[in-house]
């Protein structure tokens, strides 16, 4: 079995970021710009009986979120692999709100516990709501972590996703990369006001607009996390301030359906997080000119990974914060990314 893992590569840092993209998207294949993609981290055999169910809670930040979804799938197919590698069984138990919902993830947490869950991965809408949850859960022996959204203040066992800050700040870079002298303002969409990584992605990219000649902040941009609230929300932002030039979005909310955004294609830069299979149409229209794309599918794999690690065998895994590099995609490699969601779907 492959022993590399995309999330044991360390992040892209930003020169060699902007030597990738600048090369040309064109000229990236699969097997340089997924390397590693579909890699899995071992499991080291234990010895004894090897019939004992593992039941991993997943508790991630809705239902209606497709990110979310990928993810699932990821640690659904992953178990299926080292049910079948181990020779055990190993279920995921997927307990998920409809929509956003800090105190129903805590409550989630809680009746996982209660049922017998011998581990937990969280995506957490709001740390604030949920870290007692997740200390209560350690202390009664339950091994918990969390990706894509972290709550660090917690006595969770790890995090694995993205490095938000640097991700809201290689989105910002590449929207005053793509302007070309164009003098304006930019804004930043930014989705769940609570939500820990989104915070840190709004952190990045103001942090990397500050100080540029001719560009402006025009605000930061919070909304309800649907394609419907989101568009609305870009629709009428961008209607009463047409001085907008450049659209940061550190999540691709209103690229979830095919309707295009509020412009014509090359009136306004926009640059956004996430490449579900919607959102790529929206590099075809030409109203977004980059996708960076996180591996949610690999997310969910890597935290039934770890956790049945840690369970069988008491191993602690060899980071606390693992970080995955980001899938640039454009228009010229927005095909042959697409083939990935046949898998990943």
């Amino acid at each position: 079995m492959d022993t590399t893992s995309p999330l044991n590569q360390p992040p892209l840092d930003r020169r060699s970021f902007g030597r990738q993209l600048a090369a040309g998207a064109a000229t990236v294949t699969l097997g340089s710009l997924f390397s590693g993609c579909e890699s899995k981290q071992p499991v080291t055999p234990a010895s004894g009986p090897k019939t004992k169910t593992y039941r991993i809670g997943l508790i991630a930040k809705s239902n209606s979120n497709p990110v979310f979804l990928a993810a699932r799938k990821g640690a659904e197919v992953r178990a299926a692999e080292l049910s079948q590698e181990l020779g055990l069984k190993v279920e995921i138990d997927w307990r998920t709100p409809n929509d956003e919902d800090a105190q129903k993830q805590a409550d989630f947490l809680e009746q996982l516990v209660n049922a017998g869950a011998d581990a937990i991965a969280i995506a957490c809408s709001d740390a604030s709501k949920v870290t007692r949850a997740i200390d209560d859960a350690v202390a009664r022996g339950v091994n918990v972590m969390c990706f894509d959204s972290d709550a660090p203040e917690s006595d969770r066992l790890c995090y694995v996703g993205t490095d938000d800050r640097e991700a809201g700040r290689e989105v910002m870079r590449q929207v005053l990369a793509r302007l070309d002298g164009k003098k304006g303002s930019i804004a930043i969409l930014a989705g769940n006001e609570t939500a820990t990584n989104l915070q840190r992605r709004v952190d990045g990219a103001t942090a990397e607009v500050g100080g540029r000649e001719g560009v402006s902040l025009a605000g930061v941009y919070y909304h309800k996390e649907t394609p419907q609230d989101s568009y609305a929300k870009v629709e009428s932002v961008q209607k009463a301030n047409p001085e907008i030039v450049g659209w940061a979005m550190v999540g691709g909310w209103p690229i979830m359906t095919a309707r295009p955004l509020p412009w014509q294609p090359g009136e306004v830069v926009c640059v956004s997080m996430d490449t579900l299979k919607p959102q790529l149409e929206h590099l075809r229209i030409g109203d977004v000119q980059l996708l960076l794309g996180q591996r949610y599918f690999q997310f969910g794999g890597r935290c039934v990974e770890i956790l049945l690690e840690k369970c069988r065998n008491g191993t602690d895994p060899e980071k606390e914060i693992d970080f995955a590099p980001l899938d640039p995609v454009t228009r010229d490699n927005v095909d042959e990314y697409e083939k990935n969601w046949e898998k990943w779907s």
